[in-house]
């Protein structure tokens, strides 16, 4: 299926790496511009160069999203490289420190706050009203099935997702009759770089070698980790297809939803 995307130009937050970087590759495999951001210039330059050996088109931007300098300075330097930015990714953000209830502290979710809402807020705010005046847009959050199901853990990051998916809720229907769409999606266990080490940890600890087949790996970690239907972890690609189609304008008549990407584990409709 072609998802028309040719010709359009979308801004991936934090794709220097993980979930951010299978997003910003699979937009170039359908033909759009991307524009890669991270916070370590040869980390992010590395996924933009891959991207164009790969024959797609890609820049790379480098910026703190903390800092309101920095998301004005990157944003121009993107327009100037790429122009008009036609699809927002807000993907930056992270889970910080493994506070619980009985460590977690005021500032860790102010900071948590800032670079999960406000990161994709300064971004968002600076790009739409050139959606809205343009009358086409798509702008993607990407939370987490924590801001639906919160565990008893890292209480700051799951708050700081469910505002996102408020935030995804209330302006989609502020520019829903401007052409311009917002989506939320909530990725539930997805097999990165980290969740594969922890899940080889885990594995080790139990008599497995390091270096066991995924697929063994998966069928005795998993169950000590989440319940999902599916019965495996999803993958990068998986995300970054559903960021694709929701992006493009196939999907035009799509907006202010939340799409899980779980497997079936959030048991609710």
């Amino acid at each position: 299926m072609d998802l028309k995307l040719s010709g359009r130009t979308a801004l991936v937050t934090g794709s220097s790496k993980g979930i951010g970087e299978a997003i910003a590759r699979g937009l170039a495999r359908e033909q759009a511009v991307v524009i890669v951001h991270g916070r370590d210039r040869a980390q992010t330059g590395r996924v933009a160069q891959e991207i164009i050996a790969e024959g797609g088109r890609a820049h790379a931007v480098t910026g703190d999203l903390t800092i309101d300098a920095e998301v004005e300075r990157l944003i121009d330097e993107a327009q100037a490289l790429a122009g008009r930015i036609d699809i927002i990714v807000n993907n930056a953000g992270g889970s910080g420190e493994p506070e619980d209830w009985t460590s977690t502290r005021p500032a860790s979710w102010a900071s948590a706050y800032d670079r999960n809402v406000l990161a994709a807020v300064r971004v968002t705010t600076r790009l739409l009203p050139d959606m809205r005046e343009n009358r086409w847009g798509r702008i993607i959050n990407i939370s987490s099935l924590a801001g639906l199901m919160p565990p008893a853990g890292r209480p700051d990051y799951s708050a700081c997702k469910a505002a996102m998916n408020a935030m995804t809720s209330s302006m989609a229907k502020a520019v829903a009759a401007e052409g311009v769409t917002v989506n939320t999606i909530s990725p539930g266990t997805i097999r990165s770089a980290r969740l594969d080490a922890r899940f080889r940890e885990v594995a080790g600890e139990r008599g497995f070698a390091g270096d066991a087949a995924w697929e063994t790996i998966e069928q005795v970690v998993l169950p000590l980790f989440a319940e999902v239907p599916m019965g495996r972890v999803g993958t990068l690609e998986e995300i970054a297809d559903a960021v694709s189609f929701l992006v493009s304008p196939r999907a035009g008549y799509i907006t202010g939803v939340n799409l899980r990407v779980d497997g079936g584990m959030l048991p609710a409709i």
